[in-house]
């Protein structure tokens, strides 16, 4: 008879599951009120949580702000990965209970659906039937962030996170843009685009000043700005030659071959390219190999 001997396991040292639980709803909520509503309780069992974990860890967990309680550096951390693991276990469970809906939800920026997705809607249904929703997002916004989505899109704003896998499928490249009658009166000098009118969207705030930064060209000081709510009314202002728009490439690959824009400055690449984001259990479903298969044969130019 063979004898076991346990003596030597060391058993993982957890903090109570119902603390960790309700120390994760104060950090995306930043009030223990709000928190104690998610989780149908009053708010001294939601304090009474949070004073276990932190003689658990042996340090305070939060800072107040004002009227907020903001979790510190090491805390927020451990916040991402508490998210990350109860979605997880979510989603394991709904797998369980045969819950899990054969159908991808994809989030995507609403203008990338419009000018590089929706392009290619019939060949994405002949190569994966109809296993994916297309859900538009007027900002953009990391998966941790959307419950109900099951995967997004994201160009330049993905940055990595606990229990998320990324996978690049598409270079990015981006420069300005404008009529070929506007970008006839430019020199071959970026300073020259002073004496025009800049096209801002409010969905991709910092762009302008991205392109500055990582072409090296001085920033440039615009006779007036103008802003729209997002890239696509951006774009259809350049289109009308009101100003100069900066646009990624992929944006206006149509306009460029119809020569209804031109690039007086040529395009630039980025390094982080175009994201399939998923959770990381999720990688291994055959409909997202599927997906992301399709979309980095798509991505890839010939």
């Amino acid at each position: 008879m063979i004898h076991h001997d346990f003596v030597n396991v060391v058993p993982m040292r957890l903090p109570p599951l119902n603390a960790i639980r309700a120390f994760e709803a104060v950090c995306r909520h930043g009030s223990i009120l709000k928190a104690a509503e998610e989780l149908n309780v009053v708010r001294g069992a939601v304090r009474q949580q949070i004073d276990t974990l932190e003689n658990h860890f042996g340090s305070k967990l939060f800072l107040r702000d004002g009227r907020r309680l903001v979790p510190t550096l090491q805390a927020s951390a451990f916040a991402a990965a508490a998210s990350a693991a109860f979605d997880i276990l979510q989603r394991a469970a709904s797998e369980l209970e045969g819950a899990v809906p054969r159908r991808i939800r994809l989030g995507v920026p609403s203008a990338f659906a419009v000018w590089w997705l929706m392009p290619r809607a019939a060949d994405m249904q002949a190569s994966l039937g109809d296993t994916v929703d297309i859900v538009p997002m007027a900002t953009v916004e990391p998966l941790q962030m959307h419950l109900e989505l099951d995967a997004v899109i994201m160009g330049g704003e993905y940055r990595p996170a606990a229990g998320i896998t990324a996978l690049r499928f598409m270079a990015d490249e981006f420069g300005p843009v404008a009529t070929p009658s506007l970008g006839a009166t430019l020199s071959s000098d970026p300073a020259a685009m002073g004496t025009q009118t800049m096209l801002i969207s409010r969905s991709v705030p910092k762009l302008w000043d991205e392109w500055f930064a990582e072409s090296g060209t001085p920033p440039v000081v615009f006779s007036r700005t103008q802003e729209f709510a997002d890239l696509l009314l951006a774009l259809g202002a350049a289109r009308s030659g009101l100003g100069i728009a900066l646009a990624p490439r992929a944006s206006i690959e149509d306009d460029l071959e119809r020569g209804h824009l031109v690039a007086p400055y040529g395009f630039i690449s980025r390094p982080s390219g175009y994201n399939l984001c998923c959770r990381t259990p999720d990688v291994k479903r055959p409909a997202f190999a599927a997906l992301s298969g399709w979309l980095l044969r798509c991505g890839t130019p010939a």
